[in-house]
């Protein structure tokens, strides 16, 4: 292959950036404060740092579920505004409405009624019984508390993801720093008490984030209300929640899947880390760290792979041919998986290091020092991977998208989690090594879908 169908020019990396720059300041800041957040938690105790982490982890299927929902009308909403349909997207936005409003619901009801017992699962390994009551507790107060924000937060995705589709970055980026900065704040005086405020702990950490979730939406809804003349969609939006029958099928068609999707590999990531949970509480506190600083280092391939279904989307909308969609697909991969390539190094070198800043035994530090390197290594797989789910994606090939991530997730990376966890004395190292190094065989099947290129497909002239 030839090297410029890796390498764009500078107008192509500009393009690419107006779409995912917003995204990677937004995110890179929130992770960041995600990261002061799970330090201030830390800075609690470890056994509050568990009850938070399985929390956050359970919560973390419905906030995936969310995007699945958004997703899904989010392919139709790309093409109609590369197809210049404004009618098209007012309608995928409503769809994203009611469902939101639909799964939030739902979603408090379950974690409300089996929250606790959800959290449990995860306190089965080796390690002090009154550690594991008391994380129990920890988790399902923090959870419950959560629930406040799970409305907003459903609402503000269907904004935000919309103004993304239709190329308006700026201001989603905007909201999320507004949230991030009420959280910050809020966390800073609710979980130690300070300027007179009541010392609440993990109480008052689930509370700034659920009040930041409020502000997010505020912010993102406001602005897209006050300026219709820019977001065409939105005049008109709630004067009927009429959605055509036809498209509204389509959707559910196409949507469907992803939904399903992000259900099962949230879920199915969910089964594994309770499987390392098996090997003994420091592993959850350990994983707590090592997953923080993933987090932040992952945010240009995460950011990457959502300009790769944006754009790639929008060029099938407006019928590019399938060459230069290939090419700038190409493109976008390279880059997503070079840069992850320099944030894995940047990530084993500060190994030794990002632990220190919890307060914890030495031994969640030094598992957690060895859990970062083997993410820091599997990272460009990582990269790969997300930027093959969001290209199958653009083009509508659901089905298959489904079964290229939640397919191979239930098939693979559960079953040799559950077995070597359960069957086998492996410790907790090796185990999560092999696990996650089960993204290099998805990496090589994802690579062989996209030389096919059937997933090139324009969805608004179907």
């Amino acid at each position: 292959m030839r090297l410029n169908n890796l390498f764009g020019d500078r107008a192509f990396y500009r393009r690419m950036m107006t779409v995912a720059l917003p995204i990677i300041i937004q995110n890179g800041i929130t992770n960041f404060v995600s990261l002061l957040d799970n330090v201030m938690v830390g800075q609690v105790g470890t056994v509050q740092m568990n009850g938070v982490a399985i929390s956050n982890q359970i919560l973390f299927v419905f906030n995936l579920c969310v995007f699945g929902v958004v997703a899904g009308a989010g392919i139709f909403t790309a093409q109609y505004h590369g197809s210049g349909d404004c009618e098209g997207v007012r309608f995928t936005f409503r769809y994203k409405l009611m469902a939101g409003v639909l799964l939030a619901t739902v979603g408090a009801l379950v974690f409300a009624v089996f929250g606790r017992s959800f959290i449990s699962l995860f306190l089965r390994g080796e390690g002090s019984a009154a550690d594991a009551a008391a994380s129990l507790e920890f988790g399902y107060e923090y959870l419950l508390i959560m629930l406040i924000g799970v409305l907003p937060f459903a609402l503000s995705n269907a904004y935000s993801s919309t103004l993304r589709e239709t190329g308006q970055t700026v201001v989603p980026m905007v909201g999320g720093i507004c949230a991030i900065f009420v959280n910050l704040c809020l966390n800073y005086i609710l979980i130690f008490g300070h300027f007179g405020a009541p010392k609440m702990g993990v109480a008052g950490a689930a509370l700034a984030t659920a009040i930041s979730r409020y502000a997010e939406l505020a912010v993102v809804a406001g602005w897209t209300h006050t300026h219709t003349a820019k977001v065409l969609f939105a005049k008109g939006a709630y004067r009927s929640l009429r959605i055509p029958l036809r498209l509204f099928k389509q959707i559910l068609i196409k949507g469907s899947p992803l939904l399903l999707n992000e259900f099962m590999w949230s879920a199915g990531l969910t089964v594994i880390n309770q499987s390392y949970s098996t090997c003994g509480l420091d592993v959850v506190a350990a994983q707590n760290i090592s997953g923080t600083l993933y987090n932040l280092s992952g945010v240009v391939f995460m950011a990457i792979g959502n300009a790769v279904g944006i754009l790639i989307g929008q060029m099938q909308g407006k019928g590019e041919s399938a060459e230069a969609i290939r090419d700038a697909n190409g493109k976008m991969i390279t880059a997503s998986v070079l840069s992850c390539m320099v944030f894995g190094g940047i990530m084993a070198a500060c190994s030794g290091v990002f632990p220190l800043l919890y307060n914890t035994t030495d031994s969640v530090r030094g598992l957690a020092t060895r859990l970062i390197v083997i993410n820091a290594l599997v990272m460009p797989f990582n990269a790969f991977t997300n930027a093959a789910y969001f290209t199958i994606r653009s083009g509508g090939k659901t089905v298959v998208t489904f079964l290229f991530d939640s397919g191979f997730m239930w098939c693979v990376a559960v079953p040799l989690a559950f077995f070597l966890s359960r069957f086998t004395n492996i410790t907790i190292v090796p185990l999560f090594f092999v696990c996650s190094a089960t993204d290099v065989l998805k990496s090589a099947i994802g690579l062989k879908m996209l030389k096919k290129g059937d997933w090139i497909r324009n969805l608004t002239t179907a």
